[in-house]
């Protein structure tokens, strides 16, 4: 297959599965273009996408919001009681000189997941108002780079871990952020794995670009 220029690989898509080529054509609203040797899923066409990504959006903040700024966990051993919360966790870190652990785990638990949901609630909302070319293209460049950096997910395993380990030492009781904390994280998985970036590029260049009617 030869190329005449590096604008003509936009038209070309591979199979994640089978990693057969094919050319981008353009499907109808709520369709999906399969791949003609395995039958997997190329891409998907579906406006509805944007109404969903602002709804998991807001939800996400929400539940981000109260679960840092509830406690966790209430842990009480021998009379003393203690509550722990992602920020007081954080601030712990710096306090006893593990600075550059601390930095790294208010990025991975805190900024960059904050950020994953700012950026597509700003995506989503440009989408909906057909505008920002250059805007979106930039935030789901940047979006592209910060997502496998958010563990949020390794984060609650690591708390459950810590918990069971305790379960015989002390009084574990779950606070509100604990529950957020759940609903943020499965929030935040079904994003990364149902609403794909190149779902949102497709979007971005018809709606946008090239101005259909959504």
């Amino acid at each position: 297959m030869k190329l005449e220029n590096e604008a003509a690989l936009e038209n070309l898509i591979i199979c994640h599965q089978c990693s057969t080529l094919h050319f981008k054509t353009k499907i109808k609203d709520g369709s999906k273009a399969c791949c003609s040797e395995c039958g997997g899923i190329l891409y998907r066409y579906d406006t509805k996408l944007i109404e969903h990504g602002l709804a998991l959006s807001i939800t996400g903040l929400i539940f981000f919001a109260l679960a840092n700024f509830f406690p966790l966990v209430q842990i009480e051993i021998l009379g003393h009681t203690q509550f722990i919360t992602i920020p007081k966790t954080i601030f712990s870190l710096f306090d006893n000189g593990f600075y550059i652990v601390g930095l790294i785990c208010a990025f991975l638990i805190l900024i960059f997941p904050l950020m994953i949901f700012v950026i597509n609630l700003v995506l989503f909302s440009m989408l909906k108002l057909r505008r920002g070319e250059q805007w979106t293209k930039d935030l789901l460049i940047l979006l592209a780079h910060i997502t496998p950096w958010s563990m949020t997910d390794i984060f609650l395993v690591s708390i459950l871990v810590a918990l069971v380990k305790l379960i015989g030492y002390a009084q574990i009781h779950m606070g509100v952020a604990f529950w957020s904390l759940i609903v943020f994280v499965m929030i935040d998985l079904y994003i990364v794995k149902r609403v794909h970036l190149s779902e949102i590029w497709m979007l971005r260049k018809r709606i946008i670009i090239e101005g259909e009617k959504v």
